[in-house]
Formats: structure tokens, C-alpha cells, sequence
């Protein structure tokens, strides 16, 4: 694979096009923390590459890219992104991202917004949000708790940087061959699979060998003063079970213009096992869906999350009533939807 030398650091980076059209678009991915390119390449890059041009790449001191003792902040990796964009001549373009690529990306649209078309934020949680765990507690967490407690995890979930923490000690347990219990599996799931190994190996180097952990765990610069100069569209996705959640509150008073979308029953990693929800919910966004339905003439625009009553879990359908009872499963989108439209029919007659 190429890489470029960014910063003074070696990215590695990968374009996918298989359009072929000069005038397309340009679509850039940012994976999270503990991860790689790879997050993205399957599922997503290869059927996006025939919608736009697509670029991945490894953040520093991930995959591989160089692992520099520092220069791990948020605003440093943003700037990494920026001269890999001029490097590949890429003027503006679409950004898919997760986690901290959504950290790493928003510091990037805040320093060049006009270099953004449209973001799509999958689970990122951000310091200007961290501040609603004072008054808010992550009822999943609470929940989850002892099951930590159980396994001899030495966390807290109310902990603002819970999230880093439960990888670092998973990633121990794995490369001492310890199995994972199932619960955890969605919480952590890129150190999971043919490569967890490595993965893990690499992640606690980062974490060890250098000031990441350190760089990683401070003020990522994001205001919310900052993040409302941001006009371009945006999806915000946030899985219910995530800590992260309770960023994506925050940023329904900061986007008004945003469309927020929850997605059920789903942990911090649901982009890697929930790709067709996520995909569908991306190429909605970008073909206009969501742009202007949720207004009325004369209103002023409110944010809230939604989803839709028709939705795809553990590979079967099924749809919700007002009361968030779930019914089915179903065996496809069309036999969910007939029992959704026969379950109306029904309470109205």
C-alpha cells in the first residue's frame, strides 16, 4: 500500500474508485482508536468506492502508520488529515468517521470548514459533551457495572474516558489468552477476530511507548462554541447502549441542522456489526432524504433522535409500536413493513 510522509509521520492510505468518472466525489474514512482502515474496508469502502472516490487511511501509531513518540491530540491528527487530503489533491469532500476519527475529523472541518461537503458522525464523544456525565448518568452503564465488577475489571463507567480504559484492559487480557465473556463482545469488538492479537498488541504499545494515552485523554479542543460555526450537513449516529450518547445529546441544541439517529440496542462498535443499518442511514443522507421532512412551514427546526419503525437486528426484521414494543422477526424489510401497516390499520379501526 502507499504511504505519504505527513507531518514529518508516514501515513498508510488506500484510494478505492471503481466509477471511474473524473467529476466524482470524494468520500474520506477516519476509524477510531484501536483499530485500523481495515474497520471500514469490506462493508463499507468497496460498495461506496462505486458511488465515490473513496480514501482510508491509518491514523498514527495505527495500523500501518508510523508510531511517533507524540503528536497524538486531536487538533495534531486533524492537521494530519489536512495534509494528507492536499497531498492526494483532494480539495473538498464527504467524511464518513467513528469515535475519535469523528474527534479527529470535527477538529479538521473546525480549522477548513469549507473543505467539508457532509459529515456522517458514527459514536464520537468529545469533551465539550463529557460535561453532561455531572448531571447525566450512562443508564447502560449502570447496568453494565457489574458485570465489570464480576470480571475482575478495575473500571468505572462513569469514568469520561471509560471507553480507551476498557480497551486497554481487554487488549491485556487477550494477548495473556484470556477469553472474552460474550457480554463485552460489542464494546470492544475491533480487538476481537483472526487479528485481535495484533491488534491488541499494537494498541497497548501505543498506550505504553508513547504520550497517546496521555494526548488522547485531555481537552480534544472541540467548544461548543466551535461546533456551532459548523453549517454543513450532518448525520450524527449514536447506538443506545454507548457512553457516547450522552455527547449526541449534547449536540442536538448545538446542530439544530443536524439529522440525529439512534440506533437500537446497538454498543460504541456498531458500525462493524450493524453495516447495512449504517450504510442505509449514509446513502439516505446523501441522496437528500433527511434534508428538509422533519420541518414544517413556519416552524423552527428541533433536533431529536429518531429511527425508523421498520429496522434489521441479529439478521431478521422487524417494527416497533409507539410504545417501543418490538414486534417480529420478520424475514425481510417488506414483510416488517406489511406487519407495521397492518398493525396501524388495526389500532385506528
Amino acid at each position: 500500500m502507499p504511504t505519504a510522509l505527513i507531518n514529518g509521520v508516514q501515513l498508510n492510505y488506500l484510494q478505492l474508485d471503481e466509477g471511474g468518472a473524473a467529476d466524482r466525489e470524494d468520500l474520506v474514512m477516519v476509524h477510531g482508536l484501536a483499530t485500523n482502515m481495515a474497520f471500514w474496508y469490506f462493508k463499507y469502502g468497496v460498495p461506496l468506492s462505486e458511488k465515490y472516490r473513496v480514501t482510508l487511511y491509518d491514523l498514527r501509531g495505527h495500523g500501518r502508520s508510523e508510531m511517533p513518540q507524540s503528536g497524538y491530540t486531536p487538533s495534531i491528527m486533524g492537521q494530519d488529515l489536512a495534509g494528507l487530503m492536499d497531498h492526494l489533491g483532494i480539495e473538498k469532500a464527504h467524511f464518513l468517521a467513528h469515535s475519535f476519527g469523528g474527534v479527529v475529523t470535527l477538529n479538521f472541518a473546525c480549522a477548513q470548514p469549507e473543505r467539508v461537503r457532509s459529515l456522517v458522525l458514527n459514536d464520537s464523544h468529545f469533551s465539550a459533551g463529557r460535561k453532561v456525565q455531572a448531571r447525566s448518568e450512562w443508564t447502560f452503564g449502570q447496568k453494565f457495572q457489574p458485570l465489570l465488577d464480576a470480571h475482575g475489571l478495575d473500571l468505572d463507567t462513569s469514568d469520561p474516558y471509560f471507553g480507551p480504559k476498557l480497551l486497554i484492559r481487554v487488549a491485556e487480557w487477550q494477548l495473556k489468552g484470556y477469553q472474552v465473556p460474550n457480554e463485552l463482545l460489542d464494546l470492544v469488538s475491533p480487538l476481537l477476530g483472526k487479528t485481535g492479537k495484533r491488534t491488541s498488541g499494537e494498541w497497548l504499545k501505543l498506550m505504553s511507548t508513547t504520550s497517546a494515552q496521555a494526548e488522547m485523554t485531555t481537552h480534544d479542543g472541540l467548544t461548543v462554541d466551535r461546533l456551532r460555526t459548523l453549517r454543513f450537513p450532518i448525520i450524527a449516529m449514536y447506538g443506545d447502549n454507548s457512553p457516547a450518547r450522552l455527547s449526541g445529546e449534547e449536540l442536538l441544541d448545538i446542530w439544530p441542522h443536524a439529522e440525529f439517529r439512534r440506533v437500537r440496542d446497538a454498543g460504541h462498535f456498531f458500525p462493524t456489526l450493524r453495516p447495512e443499518e449504517v450504510l442505509s442511514s449514509c446513502l439516505r443522507f446523501w441522496d437528500g432524504e433527511f434534508a428538509s421532512r422533519h420541518q414544517r412551514a413556519g416552524e423552527a427546526r428541533r433536533s431529536h433522535f429518531r429511527s425508523d419503525r421498520v429496522f434489521m437486528a441479529g439478521g431478521a426484521w422487524y417494527f416497533t409500536t409507539r410504545d417501543e414494543n418490538r414486534v417480529g422477526p420478520f424475514a425481510d424489510r417488506e414483510e416488517a413493513s406489511l406487519g407495521l401497516a397492518s398493525f396501524i390499520s388495526a389500532v385506528k379501526n
